[in-house]
């Protein structure tokens, strides 16, 4: 009696190394009420931007000045304000494992996060460290628009965006390499979403509600008024953003 090898099943999935641009929520005081205040402030000046955003909480700085704070707390005010936490960053053993505790990860700073000592009845999975590979170099699709961008819409590119057009409040534009805006720009504009550091954005008139180079932001209310209603052409410094007259 023979039997039948079982049929050949589709793949169900895959697990690929990737790029995301995550805001980093880097704490400098341990007040919740304090955190609060200034996190509200900030949403209220982007609410669409900052609505369900992913957030990485970073506690290094406060460790080094032996301010402790507790994860718990901290993290449910997060979530009341609407951000997605995903998991801290330099923390102590302690807040390691209270982060845990909340089904958060722990994100290693390179040896800076305390280690966690297992309990003996406690399994754990030991992931090694992923190493990207040098992939084939893709090819660059940029994307020309010359058609006003309206409120609510959104555009992306995987090279280079050129908008020959007005982005108007409301509205957002993204792309892996530089953005190029004729028109005026007022809504928001993040450039390397990947994490390009050497990204650019450049445009005519800026009236911007918040712009972005590899996830370092300034919102509208910490622009200079020098440089509203200029040509400008901004990039990215020691993760400081540079904004210059062209």
């Amino acid at each position: 009696m023979s039997i039948s090898p079982p049929p050949l099943q589709k793949v169900a999935l895959e697990f690929k190394s990737t790029s995301l641009t995550v805001p980093v929520l880097l704490l400098a005081s341990t007040d919740l009420t304090h955190i609060q205040h200034q996190l509200q402030e900030k949403v209220a000046q982007a609410p669409e931007f900052f609505k369900h955003s992913p957030l990485l909480i970073d506690l290094k700085k406060l460790n080094d000045q032996e301010l402790d704070i507790e994860v718990p707390a901290l993290v449910a005010l997060i979530r009341e304000l609407e951000f997605l936490p995903i998991g801290i960053r330099g923390g102590t053993e302690k807040q390691n494992y209270a982060a845990l505790a909340l089904n958060l990860p722990v994100h290693s700073m390179h040896g800076t996060n305390a280690p966690i000592n297992n309990n003996p009845t406690t399994k754990t999975l030991a992931v090694p460290e992923v190493h990207n590979e040098q992939l084939p170099e893709q090819s660059v699709e940029n994307k020309l628009i010359t058609q006003p961008v309206r409120s609510g819409q959104r555009v992306y590119a995987k090279g280079d965006l050129i908008v020959t057009a007005t982005v108007s409040a409301g509205a957002e534009i993204m792309a892996e390499g530089n953005i190029h805006v004729y028109g005026t720009l007022r809504g928001r504009a993040l450039a390397g979403v990947l994490g390009d550091t050497e990204s650019r954005i450049f445009c005519s008139d800026l009236q911007a509600e918040l712009i972005s180079i590899a996830g370092i932001y300034q919102l509208s209310d910490d622009l200079d008024a020098e440089i509203a209603h200029k040509p400008v052409q901004v990039s990215l410094e020691n993760q400081t953003l540079i904004i210059k007259d062209i």
